[in-house]
């Protein structure tokens, strides 16, 4: 059966609570201020049994204009808006207000109400006539153009009925919300219900809740919840769908712990932003164009949050136009692509003058540059586009840092099913590619066809420049090469490319190193030469050779080609490391260890200017020597003198 939400809509005074109370049976003023001042202050809740058995959620919204805050929390979930006008006093600054906001929001089917129909016999009937006219004209051009006028009254009683019919019949046209999305429900009330503790009610307008379920509030709120039960118009059921007014009670939470704003959702499924992409629509009657870095209220779900707006397209979206831009938002939200938001000034009392609003098309987005085509590129395709399309794009933005499928759920809120066919048909054309086959959704990455051939074809490049550098180096480094390609690339998708470059023949991979095809013999060769070259460098120079920083510059090394051709010749025994800079022939390291311990077995010890004369070196020699005898355990340094620790190593 169809799962619908009615909103009412209009000015103040204009019979909306009393209207639906006419409908329901319910008085949807229930706070001690709305009964006292005869107005609706707060949303209101009933729900309305039509004719064919279909039940639908009733929301009651302010129409005075310092609550049309509230009014916009309530309208978000709405799929038939009841616009209410009075009879007597005809279209009012609300009424017109209201229906620009319903539009805003998508509302796509209505009827109006045309009350205190009771009073119209006395008014006469060019009152009538004038009255409904001026409705034409209010609401020309919108989903409500041609919708059904019903004149009622809620003290007679009179046309309550052929409204009913006419909700009716609006309701079929309205378009069901996707219960198989992800769950997203924007809470508008919380209230305590003796023996069952915390209560949130909302529109669920994604996706399925049923008991049981682990949720979270979500930005900022409680987490680790689980759903004790859940309630339609006042039934326990099983299961609440998309498009259903829910009453949802949470164990383990306190009401301060909530408020309005908040968004109930599957613990891990969704998660804040503060960007938003989207299309804007700036209403023909707004007080200005929409310019760059502009401050509003953004009013998404039922929650309201300060927010900078960057048009993308152009300079300023002028009066009557759309454009694409981005939204840097105040404070984090939970948002779904395909929702729509309202955008309003700032003010005093009544929270400034509604000026737009819009629908957005991307979540978690990068930072764009206004007024450049790679700003509002693929903005338009994930408007019009099919989910391949949009799931295409997405891939493609995100660049190599590449999206997971849980990434990818959230940020095209398409169903397990139909996302995986998504990713099927474009890993099957190469324009996907799953580079971790992990069975968790939050860990299965892809990267679009297009980055990956990218990122291979710069590794290759890379490789040939670091040979072109260092003509002795015997490749690069795998971790230099992983940094280089992209800041933080994923090691998984790191080690695709290495595969793609083997396998294609444009590399040969080591444990430590990537080097090209051509280079491995010469690299072999040049390495048995150069090494016997720094040998005999060290050989020649004794007890007095030069640095590291040296030999790199005498022998035209780069420092980890030259550190690792020593390590080979400290392997092969030939060379000894005294210091970091500082390596020896092991020979002359050999002859001096014989001298020293001869020395100290005569003399019993030998002091520092002893040690000099003995290495016939300088200070910069003789010091690090004297330390390494000591680590090597051939001395022991007593005050200002080495004695002979046991017989040393031999």
């Amino acid at each position: 059966m169809k799962r619908i939400v009615i909103g009412t809509a209009g000015h103040v005074d204009h019979g909306k609570t009393a209207i639906v109370r006419a409908l329901t049976g319910v008085d949807t003023d229930r706070l001690p201020e709305e009964k006292r001042r005869g107005i609706t202050t707060e949303l209101g809740f009933a729900h309305l049994e039509l004719p064919g058995g279909l039940v639908a959620g009733v929301v009651d919204v302010p129409g005075h204009e310092r609550f049309v805050r509230a009014m916009v929390a309530g309208a978000g979930g709405i799929d038939v808006v009841l616009l209410v006008v009075a009879s007597d006093e005809g279209v009012m600054p609300q009424t017109r207000e209201h229906v620009d906001v319903c539009r805003l929001l998508g509302v796509r089917a209505g009827v109006v109400a045309l009350t205190k129909a009771d009073l119209l016999p006395g008014l006469g009937e060019d009152w009538r006539s004038m009255v409904r006219a001026d409705l034409a004209g209010a609401v020309a051009g919108s989903f409500l153009e041609g919708a059904e006028v019903v004149e009622v009254s809620a003290r007679s009683g009179q046309g309550i009925e052929a409204l009913k019919a006419a909700i009716a019949r609006a309701a079929e046209g309205a378009p069901d919300r996707p219960a198989d999305g992800p769950a997203y429900l924007p809470i508008d009330r919380v209230f305590t219900l003796k023996g069952f503790g915390t209560v949130v009610t909302g529109t669920l307008l994604s996706g399925t809740l049923r008991p049981g379920e682990p949720v979270e509030l979500s930005p900022g709120g409680p987490v680790g919840l689980r759903i004790r039960g859940l309630q339609l118009h006042g039934r326990e059921v099983a299961e609440a769908r998309a498009g259903q007014r829910t009453a949802v009670n949470l164990p383990g939470v306190e009401v301060d712990q909530l408020s309005r704003g908040k968004v109930l959702v599957r613990e891990g499924e969704l998660e804040p932003t503060l960007m938003l992409d989207a299309e804007v629509e700036q209403l023909a009657g707004a007080p200005g164009p929409l310019k760059a870095r502009q401050k509003l209220l953004c009013h998404l779900g039922t929650a309201v949050v300060p927010v900078t707006v960057v048009p993308l397209d152009r300079a300023a979206i002028a009066p009557g136009q759309k454009g694409f831009a981005q939204l840097r938002l105040g404070r984090p939200l939970v948002a779904l692509p395909g929702q729509r938001f309202v955008l309003r000034g700032f003010g005093k009392a009544s929270g400034g003058q509604t000026s737009g609003g819009g629908l957005l098309l991307a979540i978690s987005p990068r930072k764009r540059r206004p007024l450049r085509p790679e700003a509002t590129a693929g903005l338009e395709l994930l408007r019009d586009g099919d989910a391949g399309a949009r799931v295409g794009w997405l891939l493609d933005d995100a660049g190599a840092a590449g999206l997971t499928e849980a990434d990818l759920a959230r940020r095209t809120a398409l169903p397990p099913k139909p996302l995986a066919q998504a990713l099927a048909v474009l890993g099957s054309r190469g324009e996907a590619l799953l580079f971790d086959r992990d069975l968790r959704p939050d860990r299965r990455a892809y990267v679009s066809g297009k980055t990956f051939a990218t990122l291979v074809e710069r590794a290759a490049v890379l490789v040939a420049e670091h040979h072109r550098r260092d003509l002795l180096a015997p490749g690069l480094p795998k971790e230099e090469l992983r940094q280089r390609l992209a800041r933080e690339l994923d090691p998984r998708l790191f080690q695709r490319i290495l595969g793609a470059l083997v396998e294609g023949g444009r590399a040969v991979a080591t444990a430590d190193i990537v080097r090209s095809p051509e280079r491995a013999g010469e690299v072999r060769a040049e390495g048995a030469e150069v090494r016997e070259r720094l040998w005999r460098e060290l050989a020649s120079a004794g007890l007095s050779p030069p640095t590291t920083a040296e030999l790199a510059q005498a022998l035209g090394l780069g420092p980890d080609r030259l550190v690792g051709l020593l390590r080979q010749l400290c392997a092969e025994g030939k060379v000894v490391k005294v210091k970091d800079d500082l390596y020896f022939d092991a020979a002359a390291i050999g002859g001096l260890r014989a001298r020293l311990v001869g020395h100290l077995r005569e003399k019993g010890g030998i002091t520092t200017p002893e040690f000099k004369e003995l290495t016939g070196a300088t200070r910069k020699f003789t010091i690090p020597l004297g330390e390494y005898f000591d680590q090597e355990k051939v001395t022991l340094r007593l005050g200002d003198k080495r004695v002979l620790r046991g017989e040393g190593r031999g």
